[in-house]
């Protein structure tokens, strides 16, 4: 698909996301030419190197294994942490005699969301010295340097047409594309040698591949966790996983990418996703960083939803993210005792959110006088994270008083009331602390759809949408809960009966008409179903906490069952994590995002707090 690539770089980190160097296709010589690369072109399969391929696995980075006359080669890459450098290891493990290997690089040199063909623009010309290939493939992009110790360069420029992307194409996307090489490397092997290649916009001259391969095998190796998670291979490769998605900002500080292939930074994603990825794996530092980078963006009391791809101003459409922002806050001073940051770095600015909420903000968002709830709501604007938009079609507008915006925002209120205790402002905890149970005496009133003995999704009005989405849920499963014992465990049986699958909740009842249970086909099919029906991994986590808090020891068992059914899950979608999204009925095929943050996190979040009861409590 469009979005692999060999070396893809940020060139404005986390985003200007660039395809430089699609692949390196290895030939080996011995007696004939064996290829190893594998390509679909249109009605062909070139050359047919996976039948060579005689295992995989990763350990912890991709390993291939091939095998082809008395010749067996294993291949590792890695990325390096931090750089724009990958480290491909190649190792002659069986041969009869010394073997030629020949490794061709294809360029791409463009946008990661775009596809190249071919053109004239494109530079032809590649320098080579002492074992290094140079190439940039249009000014102003970054060169891409290509190290292979010992090796022979020899020039011959061309075009190769037509790979096939099917994923692009069941997507409803251009799916064709065609990629430059600018000629071949060679060099000789010895059975049992080995080859480590470094490629990077940086010049890798002077730089020991195997030293770098090893250090980012002892760091992966090295990534913490709790001593309860250790004896978990499912907890340690989810440790893996959310490493990926820890990143720096162009500023030096931390953030959360939502989701691979195509997700930048998102407000709401990198709140829910940050307990699991930063604190359950004791990355306390990382997450001060991340606070700081959304805080130094806070916008008339909001914290942007998202940065954009090219690096422009943030966008503000959310009413979600800044009340998350006050959840994972109350999380980390409860795992770190840390309370000294929050009063020197973020008490006024959170004070300052409640206020602009109070009083009122962006696209309508503001609590109403009569009953302390909030609103929010604004004509062809997305707000919760029910946002899909296509053209000018909201698909789940929303507008009103959503259920899990007022269990947030009630959450939001305990958080200062509990710091304004921490912090001796004994009348501000007061305030904060009325208002709170206002809320809660509200929501209860508001809320609460007799018929189905559940929770309405949005009241606006006389309008009550009795649409069973899995929202209602985060009534249960924040910090501060919100329902009596009675009325909780019905709404946790309302989400079980209606919306749980083995892989994360439903966005929406079976039972209703507007229900879609298949993510494909074009991008107006595909976001017409993103809410409506289609199951999404991170709302296991909220599940996961609520089913304990209410069903205690038995919870704790069939939650570890379900843990142990995501198992499977890290050897189908992107190996060795989890989707974003899943079709809704069975066989649950993963769908959007191959490695989504927060699907990562709240499985590692709840197994740690509520399976294990690890977590510091609320």
């Amino acid at each position: 698909r469009r979005y692999h690539g060999l070396l893809v770089v940020a060139t404005q980190p986390p985003v200007g996301r660039m395809v430089l160097l699609s692949k390196l296709e290895e030939t080996l010589i011995l007696h004939g030419r064996v290829e190893l690369g594998c390509n679909l072109f249109p009605g062909a399969v070139h050359p047919e190197g996976h039948r060579h391929l005689s295992s995989f696995s990763l350990d912890p980075f991709p390993t291939f294994t091939y095998a082809a006359r008395e010749v067996t080669l294993r291949k590792k890459v890695a990325m390096i942490d931090g750089e724009h450098t990958a480290v491909v290891c190649y190792e002659l493990m069986r041969a009869p005699g010394p073997v030629q290997l020949e490794l061709r690089p294809f360029f791409a040199g463009r946008d990661y969301h775009h596809l190249m063909q071919a053109n004239d623009e494109m530079c032809r010309e590649a320098g080579f010295e002492e074992g290094v290939l140079r190439y940039r493939a249009y000014p102003g992009q970054p060169t891409v340097h290509i190290r292979v110790p010992g090796a022979h360069y020899r020039r011959s420029p061309d075009w190769h047409f037509n790979y096939q992307y099917p994923r692009e194409e069941e997507r409803g996307l251009d799916c064709s594309e065609d990629l430059f090489t600018c000629g071949v490397l060679h060099t000789n092997l010895e059975p049992g040698e080995s080859l480590v290649v470094v490629i990077s916009t940086d010049d890798p001259q002077g730089r020991d591949g195997i030293d770098l391969f090893e250090a980012e095998r002892r760091r992966r190796t090295a990534l913490s966790l709790p001593v309860p998670l250790v004896a978990r291979p499912l907890s340690h490769q989810l440790a893996l996983a959310a490493d990926q998605f820890l990143v720096r900002r162009g500023s030096g500080l931390h953030t959360i990418l939502a989701g691979y292939h195509w997700f930048t930074d998102w407000g709401r994603d990198t709140m829910i996703a940050l307990p699991g990825i930063c604190l359950v794996t004791g990355r306390y530092e990382e997450a001060k960083g991340i606070f700081r980078a959304f805080a130094a963006h806070i916008s008339e009391g909001m914290i942007p939803n998202r940065f954009p791809d090219a690096g422009e101003a943030p966008e503000y459409n959310t009413v979600d993210a800044t009340l998350w922002f006050f959840s994972a806050l109350y999380r980390y001073v409860r795992y770190t005792g840390d309370y000294a940051f929050v009063e020197e770095e973020l008490w006024e600015e959170l004070q300052d959110i409640a206020a602009w909420h109070r009083r009122g903000t962006r696209f309508g968002i503001g609590v109403d006088e009569e009953d302390g709830l909030l609103w929010a709501g604004s004509d062809g604007v997305q707000l919760t994270w029910m946002d899909a938009k296509i053209g000018d079609w909201v698909v789940t507008p929303r507008q009103g008083k959503a259920v899990e915006i007022n269990a947030l925002w009630y959450n939001a209120l305990r958080v200062i009331e509990h710091l304004a205790g921490k912090f001796g402002e004994e009348e501000l905890e007061a305030e904060f602390g009325g208002e709170a149970e206002r809320v809660a005496e509200q929501f209860a009133r508001v809320f609460w759809n007799s018929a189905e003995n559940c929770l309405f999704d949005v009241v606006d009005g006389e309008r009550r949408d009795p649409s069973i989405r899995p929202n209602q849920i985060l009534s249960l499963s924040l910090p501060f809960p919100l329902l009596s014992e009675g009325q909780g465990r019905q709404v946790f049986a309302a989400v079980d009966r209606h919306l749980f699958t083995p892989c994360g909740l439903r966005s929406l009842s079976p039972a209703d008409p507007a229900y879609r249970s298949r993510y494909a086909g074009s991008t107006w099919d595909r976001d017409g179903a993103y809410h409506q029906g289609i199951v999404w991994g991170w709302l296991i986590g909220p599940f996961i906490t609520a089913l304990v808090r209410l069903h205690g020891e038995a919870g704790r068992e069939r939650a570890e069952q379900i843990f142990a059914g995501f198992e499977a899950h890290l050897c189908e979608g992107g190996l060795g994590s989890v989707s974003e999204i899943f079709d809704a009925e069975s066989p649950y095929v993963p769908r959007g995002c191959v490695a989504q943050a927060w699907s990562v996190a709240e499985l590692l979040r709840a197994y740690y707090e509520d399976v294990l009861g690890e977590g510091p409590g609320e």
